[in-house]
């Protein structure tokens, strides 16, 4: 489906997009406010400065869209694929992001506070100056992420003298590809 179509269908009153297929898409400041586009392949899309709170993005694939400056607070992207995102000065305020893959994502000057990032991925990933107050992070690897000068005030962690007895095991995600092969 390409952009136009798609913004012409959501425009129209379709909110439900589940599983389709926006590879590339220029949906730059688009407002998609409560839309759902889980397990949605948005790789490579332009989303920067859209509107996308209280969206559904579980399972969607987002690797290296551009989502700079839009706005998902209270989204859910639970199990989403941001791997090599630009997320700078995104809005995830109260947002879902558990079992994420944020891999070397760009989360500069981020809002994730009260976002639940449980058991996400976050190696590589970079928060510098990110407002982190109030999030969960029980279960993910932050430590192995760039936090400098980010604010974790009241961050809800696993303490590292218990995470040491505790097996954590990877999430295996399949993501569909803009082709359709898994």
């Amino acid at each position: 489906m390409d952009a136009k179509r798609f913004l012409s269908q959501y425009t129209s009153g379709k909110r439900n997009f589940k599983g389709a297929n926006l590879h590339q898409a220029k949906l730059t400041k688009a407002d998609l406010r409560g839309v759902n586009l889980s397990e949605a392949d948005l790789s490579g899309a332009d989303l920067s400065e859209a509107n996308l709170s209280k969206c559904n993005l579980s399972r969607a694939n987002l690797t290296n869209a551009d989502l700079n400056g839009a706005n998902l607070q209270g989204a859910n992207l639970s199990e989403v694929n941001l791997i090599g995102a630009d997320l700078m000065r995104v809005n995830f305020q109260e947002t879902n992001l558990s079992h994420a893959d944020l891999r070397g994502a760009n989360l500069k000057f981020a809002n994730l506070m009260d976002a639940n990032l449980s058991e996400a991925d976050t190696s590589g990933a970079d928060f510098s100056s990110a407002n982190l107050q109030k999030a969960n992070l029980i279960g993910s690897n932050i430590e192995e992420s760039e936090l400098n000068d980010a604010d974790l005030t009241n961050a809800i962690t696993t303490p590292p003298e218990t995470s040491k007895e505790v097996l954590l095991i990877g999430l295996s995600h399949t993501w569909i590809t803009w082709a359709g092969s898994c």
